[in-house]
């Protein structure tokens, strides 16, 4: 039998962000802390970001960035989300982010149904989120869709059938979207344990093993070049 590694590396996925731009148009971007232009310049609001990547992609004449799992970052500190005096800090990212500025249609991944949704409100959550429910080939996982716009919440009832390729959202733009330049976060959830329209997209560095483990690299999915 298939280990799950084995699986998502072998299963035909659908685009999960603006099915017409084709992936030879995507850029892989680093925003780790090993990347020392970013710390050239100044990245402190939605906006800056939204410059950067914006230059970035015109720089590689490309449409959508991609790129994150398991990028340790910066980019978190200004949340409370992420650290506070009495928890460790997390600032490892444990899905793939994919960076349009622009509010782009967003696709499932596979068939499934509607887990859960909702608006996680804090400055650097995920704002809108909806979780699918896949079973497939004997696995049952979940794929997280994080900063949405508000109305993709609208309409929806878990428990909702989707089909892969089927729109179920659109990208949020800030402050709705967490407070980020434009971008989907998507991710691969083996156990969600008891999460309900939420699940840690950031791990610390003692969690990371678990989180690696039960949250794969979405690439073996999405298989962007």
């Amino acid at each position: 039998m298939k280990d799950f590694l084995e699986f998502l590396s072998t299963i035909s996925s659908a685009k999960v962000i603006s099915a017409t731009i084709d992936y030879a148009e995507y850029v892989a971007l680093d925003l780790s802390v090993t990347n020392e232009n970013l710390t050239k310049i100044n990245l402190a609001t939605a906006k800056d970001y939204e410059q950067y990547i914006q230059h970035y992609l015109d720089n590689h004449k490309a449409k959508i960035a991609f790129g994150g799992y398991l990028e340790t970052r910066n980019l978190y500190k200004r949340s409370a989300v992420f650290k506070n005096q009495n928890t460790e800090e997390r600032n490892i990212h444990i899905g793939l982010d994919l960076w349009i500025n622009e509010s782009a249609p967003i696709y499932a991944a596979l068939d499934g149904k509607i887990h859960s949704f909702q608006n996680n409100t804090a400055l650097g959550d995920y704002g809108p989120t909806i979780i699918l429910e896949h079973h497939i080939e004997g696995f049952i996982f979940y794929t997280l869709y994080g900063h949405l716009s508000l109305e993709s919440l609208t309409d929806k009832k878990v428990g909702d059938i989707v089909k892969q390729g089927q729109q179920i959202a659109h990208l949020g733009l800030p402050p709705i979207n967490g407070d980020y330049a434009p971008h989907l976060h998507f991710q691969i959830i083996i156990d969600i344990e008891n999460n309900f329209g939420d699940y840690p997209g950031v791990c610390s560095a003692s969690k990371l093993d678990f989180y690696s483990k039960n949250c794969p690299d979405p690439n073996l999915l999405l298989k962007i070049n």
